[in-house]
């Protein structure tokens, strides 16, 4: 029995947004979890930002976050280009997690550490994959024994993402030195950088071109260094930001 197209549109007011140590899309991995050390909080907007509205939350390690893509553009294509298949091969946007979608939703499932309702309500989390400022629409907690299916089929992306081998050079080593968060600083530069945040066509472009992430208060610079058939990011400079 067919029934007619719903013909409304439904509008999203954002209960919350995030603060990240991601400045900006660049250098964000593409899936949450991926760098642990990534610092971020949920905060909630009046009137969402009652302790009732997350009491017993606190028993559940992991949440779902319901967000906005917020600094992708509007328009959306029914193919996209997944980074995971090098960028050439085309998918179908539902067969995707590409940011260019028709409603631009996001969804996230992050490491819940601590819950701070002393002023309003901020969810500390952990492994978080979200731009700072991004909006956030709605919050569920996750449950292992309904949602985590190891058996699953996971299509072009059946395994994690190879890391690469971050060095660093000496003068990044002496910035990171002067820093009272020079450890969580450093691992978090490593799952990062590791990942290999390049566009995907410029692996195939062998280049020694520099490339910069925002993360925290500081700019990484990192560039691809060749050993013969195996590629290492080396970071050159962390500057901190004016």
């Amino acid at each position: 029995m067919h029934h007619a197209p719903l013909s409304e549109s439904f509008s999203l007011t954002p209960i919350g947004h995030v603060a990240s140590d991601y400045a900006d899309k660049f250098g964000v991995p593409r899936q949450p979890g991926l760098a642990p050390d990534a610092n971020a909080e949920l905060i909630l907007h009046p009137p969402y930002d009652d302790p009732l509205a997350v009491r017993g939350l606190d028993a559940f390690s992991h949440v779902w976050i319901s967000f906005v893509f917020h600094q992708s553009p509007e328009r959306w294509s029914p193919l996209v280009r997944p980074p995971r298949l090098g960028g050439n091969r085309k998918v179908g946007v539902f067969a995707s997690r590409s940011t260019h979608r028709p409603n631009r939703l996001g969804l996230s499932l992050v490491e819940l550490r601590r819950i701070d309702t002393h002023k309003g309500v901020r969810l500390i989390l952990s492994g978080c994959d979200l731009v700072n400022g991004t909006p956030v629409v709605d919050i569920k907690p996750y449950l292992p024994w309904a949602e985590a299916h190891p058996q699953a089929q996971a299509g072009f992306a059946p395994a994690p993402p190879e890391q690469l081998t971050v060095q660093f050079s000496a003068t990044a080593l002496d910035q990171l030195a002067k820093r009272a968060d020079r450890d969580s600083l450093r691992a978090l530069i490593e799952q990062v950088i590791g990942q290999d945040p390049r566009p995907a066509y410029r692996h195939r472009q062998p280049s020694e071109r520099v490339y910069g992430v925002r993360l925290r208060d500081v700019d990484v610079k990192f560039c691809p260094r060749q050993n013969g058939e195996a590629t290492t990011l080396e970071v050159v400079a962390i500057d901190t930001l004016g």
